[in-house]
């Protein structure tokens, strides 16, 4: 690479971070839910797809803010948030095992659609896009199909979820209540969630970034009773970074390639959002638990965005993020065998 042609690909890697900004600013004089995450995201989109402005996400951007989200998000936990989650862990395993069955639907839209088997069967579950264009790259699906449904999945829930939540709580007070900040045990779960992180990536395990400063500072919070939080900042920057990356994943050709194809992985992800809410109101009225948090534990989208909206609403963080990763889990686990099993169904 020449020095030319590094100073404009830095160029484009601050070109991103200021028009995030931008967003998140905007967004957050707009009242907007996650303003840093939406404003964001939404901004840089919105570049990338009608502008000539070549914006990029910032290496390793993404990770660095799931780092810092999963740090915040496991300082929720605690002894008491563990054992509420012990037992309920009936419903917490029912919202996971429909959420994810409810992705046959999505399969069905899709065949229906003409969609190949493995297409349409890794474009609709809900398990996050790496991992399922990786198994989808497995079993011969068509990759770019794979990622546009699971991207355009996770924005779409992003996009409404945390707005029709803000929309539903009306003028009641959403900001985030302010733990007391240490800086001891949070440069030890920071470093130590980073190395766990590090060993997950290197063995392969599904978003390792997030899942492992989450499983550290859980821990770490619960086993030592910790009560501390994010100084001020740190998890706008998360959401910046985040919000930032995933506006990145969109151009101007995304919008133009296949939309009979998106127009089916939205009609999908709607079918998804408005099944998960109704059994989400009859899981909360058979165990009279709060059907707000255990909706966004259902919802198809990213544990860190799902886990962000339930605390800034003031709701039950640990429950959702509970079900959020025990579904991810599910579907990780379940998807290849489900559709292998499905191949011989259907050869047979």
């Amino acid at each position: 690479m020449t020095k030319a042609s590094g100073i404009v690909v830095q160029r484009s890697f601050l070109y991103t971070l200021v028009l995030g900004g931008m967003g998140g600013v905007l967004a957050t004089y707009a009242h907007w839910p996650l303003p840093w995450m939406i404003g964001s995201l939404v901004m840089v989109l919105l570049v990338r797809c009608f502008s000539p402005l070549n914006v990029q996400p910032l290496p390793g951007g993404r990770k660095t803010g799931q780092w810092i989200v999963g740090i915040g998000i496991g300082l929720h936990f605690n002894a008491y948030v563990m054992e509420q989650i012990l037992l309920n862990i009936l419903p917490v395993l029912a919202g996971a095992l429909i959420t994810s069955a409810v992705s046959g639907v999505g399969v069905w839209i899709m065949r229906r659609g003409g969609e190949d088997k493995a297409t349409a069967f890794f474009s609709s579950m809900a398990g996050g896009s790496a991992e399922m264009v990786n198994l989808g790259q497995r079993n011969g699906a068509k990759l770019s199909h794979v990622a546009a449904a699971q991207t355009l999945r996770v924005v779409v829930v992003v996009l409404t979820v945390p707005a029709v939540f803000k929309l539903l709580t009306g003028n009641a007070n959403l900001e985030h209540v302010t733990a007391p900040v240490d800086w001891y045990w949070l440069s030890i779960v920071f470093f130590l969630g980073g190395g766990v992180a590090w060993l997950l990536q290197r063995f392969r395990q599904p978003n390792p970034w997030l899942f492992g400063p989450l499983l550290v500072t859980g821990v770490a919070s619960t086993w030592f009773d910790l009560h501390i939080g994010l100084p001020f900042g740190a998890s706008q920057t998360g959401q910046l970074l985040i919000g930032s990356s995933l506006g990145c994943f969109f151009e101007r050709s995304f919008f133009r390639y296949a939309p009979a194809f998106l127009a089916r992985s939205f009609i999908a992800t709607c079918v998804m959002v408005v099944t998960a809410a109704l059994a989400a109101a009859g899981i909360g009225g058979c165990i009279s638990g709060d059907i707000r948090s255990l909706t966004l534990g259902m919802m198809p989208g990213g544990i860190a965005e799902m886990s962000l909206t339930a605390e800034t609403l003031h709701l039950a963080v640990a429950l959702v993020t509970a079900m959020q990763t025990l579904r991810i889990l599910l579907v990780l686990f379940l998807a290849e065998p489900v559709y292998r099993w499905w191949l011989d169904r259907v050869e047979r």
